[in-house]
């Protein structure tokens, strides 16, 4: 798995414009005002894998090989620190709105992207608005793919 979350990590750096990168544990949750990112970042978790047998394979350790299915998470926050009302000015707009567009370049580097050669390619599975209290604007992101004989 650690193979699997450098390599989205790289993939995942050529958005440029996302600051941090890294594997989620907490690091929006836990400090409050001091959270330990740059924004906007991108949060990585292998949140669940099922696995079910694939039979056995005398030159593998262990021989019962398995196939998984995980749910690869991305979690994407920025600091919202301006609004998309109506009558706001254009600017403020196109800052509050930028979001949607790392949501957007995100889809388009993880959609069908295979990881490892052993990887089936991440399909999305859902999106979810996380609401906050603090002005960090956050959504994530579900991915599914299939790890075959581990």
């Amino acid at each position: 798995m650690k193979e699997i979350l450098q390599t989205l990590q790289n993939r995942i750096a050529e958005i440029k414009e996302i600051r941090y990168i890294d594997e989620n544990w907490g690091q929006l949750t836990y400090y409050e005002s001091n959270m330990p990112v740059q924004f906007p970042c991108c949060l990585i978790d292998i949140g669940n894998i099922q696995y079910s047998n694939a039979g056995r394979d005398a030159k593998q350790q262990p021989q019962q090989r398995q196939i998984g299915r995980a749910e690869i998470r991305f979690t994407i926050a920025d600091l919202k620190l301006t609004n998309t009302s109506l009558r706001a000015p254009q600017g403020q707009k196109d800052n509050a709105w930028a979001i949607w567009e790392l949501l957007e370049q995100l889809h388009k580097k993880l959609h069908y992207f295979s990881p490892k050669t052993n990887v089936s390619p991440l399909i999305r599975l859902s999106t979810q608005h996380i609401m906050r209290d603090d002005g960090v604007q956050e959504y994530e992101i579900v991915y599914i793919c299939e790890v075959q004989n581990v």
